[in-house]
């Protein structure tokens, strides 16, 4: 490894991940701190993960406090942390069971295979298939990957797994045309975090609520980037209307810690038996004790409250920017998850080197949209300090 400044090169890291890596040393607040001493304004939330922002005091207690006492057991036997998160997790929306597990792509992996296990024993050996959505993402596994309908990402893998039907979003025409009982399942994310930060039609939600119960094919809402407060909801699918049978979390439940899950409806529960699923390290004590924090913060009226009037606040400043720069091209997105469409001719990856040299640190999603996603716990005066190194940078010859 070598180290200039505050930049690692040449790592142990596989290739897969870049082969320049900015080193971070530690976070406060909303912020975050390299090894040089630089201050960066974090608008990645370690892509939607840090919901609580950094250096939490009441975090790092629950997680010494619980270290003391147990941090791993195995889904052989279970612990309180793990059965109350459940429980509260089950009570959010009434479900009957929650599978925990360790990331988004692990829930959505479980949830694929309830969906599957569920229509063959009510609808028979035929009704294996799922619908997904253009530049929709579900993971990187290899089944959380065959509903990932993007050649990047797919060819390299081939074969996927079979019976995976791919839809264009919002397009409820299309929908019409293909649902029927052969499936097993649709999934489908509220505000597409990965694919451009397309939002949900509510004309397309009632759609997918209206066949999907014709037909008995079960409705995963994946939630992971958007559940727990994200978009001023406790799910982005309150948001849009859409009422799933199956809800797959991670990302901000953890804290940064590996926790997901998904969340089972009663009569899927009740058609499973022991050895259908599992996850050795899902559901871990330590986890699920800082994941109870997370929910009980995140899930208060006057917390999503505040998201919903601080992602109003941001959208303005962004409705703004399209209206003063020409290739800031329309806002997207959803909640404290939003971002604007570039034109072609200024690059996103330019605009995102540039934010970090200036201390902002944001993201991508889609082709050329530029994505931010701040811990929930953003303060006005912080979107403020955000938003004008983004117009600085606008008002640079960045065109």
């Amino acid at each position: 490894m070598k180290l200039k400044d505050q930049f690692a090169t040449n790592t142990a890291l596989p290739r897969q991940y870049g082969n320049e890596f900015l080193v971070l040393e530690r976070g406060e607040g909303v912020y975050l701190y390299d090894i040089a001493g630089n201050r960066y304004l974090d608008f990645t939330a370690g892509i939607a993960v840090n919901a609580l922002g950094y250096g939490s005091a009441e975090i790092s207690r629950i997680m010494a406090e619980q270290a003391e006492k147990l941090i791993h057991v195995s889904n052989l036997f279970s612990t309180m942390p793990t059965l109350t998160l459940a429980e509260r997790l089950c009570a959010s929306g009434g479900f009957a069971a929650a599978h925990l597990c360790n990331s988004g792509t692990e829930a959505n992996e479980a949830a694929l295979k309830y969906a599957r296990l569920y229509a063959k024993a009510t609808k028979g050996e035929h009704a294996v298939r799922f619908l997904c959505f253009t530049h929709g993402f579900h993971g990187r596994t290899m089944g959380s990957l065959s509903v990932t309908p993007t050649p990047a990402y797919q060819e390299k893998f081939l074969p996927l797994v079979p019976g995976v039907v791919t839809a264009p979003y919002n397009d409820v025409e299309a929908l019409e045309a293909l649902l029927d009982e052969r499936y097993a399942a649709v999934i489908v994310e509220p505000v597409q975090g990965e694919g451009g930060l397309e939002v949900m039609s509510r004309e397309f939600a009632q759609a997918l609520n209206r066949l999907c119960r014709k037909y008995d094919v079960l409705l995963i809402a994946d939630e992971v980037q958007t559940g727990l407060g994200r978009t001023g909801y406790l799910y982005g699918s309150e948001a849009v209307g859409l009422e799933p049978d199956i809800i797959t979390l991670a990302k901000p439940l953890g804290a940064g810690l590996p926790l997901g899950a998904a969340l089972i409806p009663d009569r899927v529960n009740d058609l499973l038996v022991v050895g259908d699923h599992g996850s050795t390290f899902g559901g871990g004590p330590l986890a699920c004790a800082v994941g109870l924090h997370v929910w009980e913060t995140v899930s208060r009226p006057e917390f999503l409250a505040e998201v919903r009037e601080k992602g109003e606040f941001l959208a303005r400043k962004l409705e703004a920017m399209v209206e003063t720069f020409p290739f800031v091209l329309q806002r997207k997105g959803l909640g404290l998850l939003q971002g604007v469409e570039l034109s072609e001719k200024v690059p996103v990856k330019e605009v995102i080197a540039r934010a970090r040299e200036k201390g902002l640190l944001v993201l991508r999603s889609g082709k050329n949209v530029l994505r931010l996603a701040p811990p929930l716990v953003v303060s006005r005066e912080e979107l403020e300090e955000g938003c004008a190194i983004l117009e600085a940078i606008f008002a640079e010859d960045v065109s």
